[in-house]
C-alpha cells in the first residue's frame, strides 16, 4: 500500500469511527445529519459524519436553522468543517450565512504502536502523568505564559474528564525542577480504535529540544497499553511537520467556521 493509499484508508477509518461515533452518541442533540453541543464557556459546536446529500437551497436553509438555534440561546457556534466534506461549496455557503473561517489545521493519523518509542526528553526534564487540580492549574499557568490569554477553562475541562465525565482523559506534563515547561493530554474514544492527542504547548525557552516528540512517544505508549490502534491529531502548522516526521500521515484538514451574535449596543449615559 502506497503512502497515499494509506492516507485514504486512515481518512475513511477516521470518518467511520470517530466522526460517526460523534453522531451516534446517546446523549447527543441531533438536528438532521448533525449533532449540536453547548460547551460550558465555549459556545456551541456542530459536528457530523456527513451532510446526507444536502446541497443548494436546502443546505442554505439547514445552515441558517443551526445558526438561528444558537442565536436564540445568545451563544456563538462553531461549525467544524473538514476539507473533504461535500458539497464542495460548503465553505462559501457557511460564509454567506455569516460564519467566519478560523485557522485551518491538518488532521494527521498514525499507528500508535509505531509511535510508541521510548521517550527521550532533554536533560533535566521529566514527564509525569498528573491528576490533581493543583497540577492542572500549573499547566494552565504555562499555557497562559505561552499564548498570552486566559486559559481558566482548562483545569475545569480536564478535571471533569479525569473524573469520568465524557471520554477518558490522560494528562501528561513535562517539568524542569518545579516548573511546568510543557503540557499535553490524550482522550480515549471508547468503541473506536482511536485516541486523540491534544496540547503540547511549550515555553519558548524550552522549544526545539525534543519535548513535544517525547510527549507524543509517552502518550503513544500509554495508548498502546490501553489497546489503542490509531492516534489522531488536529495539528497546527507548528506541530504538523514534527508529527509528519514521526510517521503520522495528513488525511484531511479541519477549519472552524464560527458565527457570533451581534454585540448588544450599550446605552448612552444620560445628560
Amino acid at each position: 500500500m502506497t503512502i497515499d493509499e494509506r492516507a485514504v484508508a486512515y481518512r475513511d477509518t477516521y470518518n467511520e469511527q470517530l466522526r460517526a461515533r460523534g453522531v451516534a452518541r446517546e446523549a447527543a442533540e441531533r438536528s438532521g445529519p448533525v449533532v449540536r453541543q453547548l460547551l460550558a464557556g465555549h459556545g456551541g459546536l456542530i459536528t457530523y459524519r456527513d451532510l446526507g446529500g444536502l446541497e443548494g437551497g436546502e443546505l442554505d436553509t439547514f445552515i441558517a436553522a443551526q445558526r438561528d438555534h444558537f442565536a436564540a440561546l445568545g451563544e456563538e457556534v462553531e461549525w467544524k468543517y473538514h476539507g473533504h466534506d461535500l458539497p464542495a461549496d460548503l465553505p462559501e455557503r457557511l460564509t454567506a450565512a455569516g460564519f467566519t473561517a478560523g485557522e485551518r489545521e491538518t488532521v494527521l493519523v498514525g499507528e500508535a504502536a509505531q509511535l510508541a518509542a521510548e521517550p527521550v526528553p532533554p536533560r533535566g526534564v521529566t514527564l509525569r502523568e498528573v491528576t490533581s487540580r493543583a497540577d492542572l492549574e500549573r499547566m494552565q499557568a504555562m499555557e497562559e505564559a505561552v499564548w498570552g490569554y486566559d486559559h481558566s477553562w482548562l483545569p475545569d475541562v480536564l478535571e471533569r474528564e479525569l473524573n469520568g465525565e465524557g471520554d477518558p482523559c490522560v494528562v501528561v506534563i513535562a517539568e524542569a525542577g518545579d516548573e511546568v515547561v510543557s503540557g499535553s493530554w490524550m482522550r480515549l474514544h471508547p468503541g473506536t480504535e482511536f485516541a486523540s492527542l491534544w496540547g503540547g504547548s511549550t515555553l519558548a525557552a524550552w522549544r526545539g529540544r525534543g519535548i513535544y516528540r517525547a510527549l507524543v512517544a509517552h502518550r503513544a505508549q500509554l495508548a498502546v497499553a490501553r489497546g489503542v490502534r490509531y492516534l489522531q491529531v488536529d495539528a497546527s502548522d507548528d506541530s504538523r511537520p514534527i508529527l509528519a516526521r514521526l510517521g503520522l500521515l495528513p488525511v484531511t484538514t479541519t477549519t472552524p467556521y464560527v458565527w457570533k451574535p451581534a454585540a448588544e449596543p450599550q446605552e448612552r449615559p444620560a445628560g
